[in-house]
């Protein structure tokens, strides 16, 4: 009798081994959960960081005037009467200027004597 009781323990304790291990509600499907919640907190983190930044933009243009020019002089290219407007050129690399193109030298050895 006590061999019975013994077995069905086992059996009993194998069959929510499995369930536990596998099967829906197991832990690779906590697991996953987790991750899942991970991934969603990080993404709200960052898009909390994201509203609070606009929402700081929106008073600086709600209440100040510099903020409002200073926009207007990057995104529009607001230059005030009496302001002079210079603008700075990048000059070309100096590896495209030594080296000439292949092309060219090529075409003037063949059309050479």
């Amino acid at each position: 009798m006590l061999r019975w009781v013994a077995l069905i323990l086992i059996l009993i304790l194998v069959g929510l081994q499995l369930k536990l291990w596998s099967g829906p509600g197991s832990m690779r499907d906590v697991d996953s959960l987790r991750i899942a919640v991970k991934k969603q907190a990080d993404e709200n983190d960052h898009l909390t960081q994201r509203n609070q930044a606009l929402g700081a933009d929106v008073l600086d243009l709600k209440h100040g005037d510099q903020a409002v020019e200073a926009r207007a002089r990057t995104e529009l290219g607001l230059i005030k009467p009496g302001e002079t407007f210079y603008q700075v050129v990048d000059s070309p690399t100096a590896s495209a200027t030594s080296a000439p193109p292949a092309s060219s030298s090529s075409a003037a050895k063949a059309g050479q004597p």
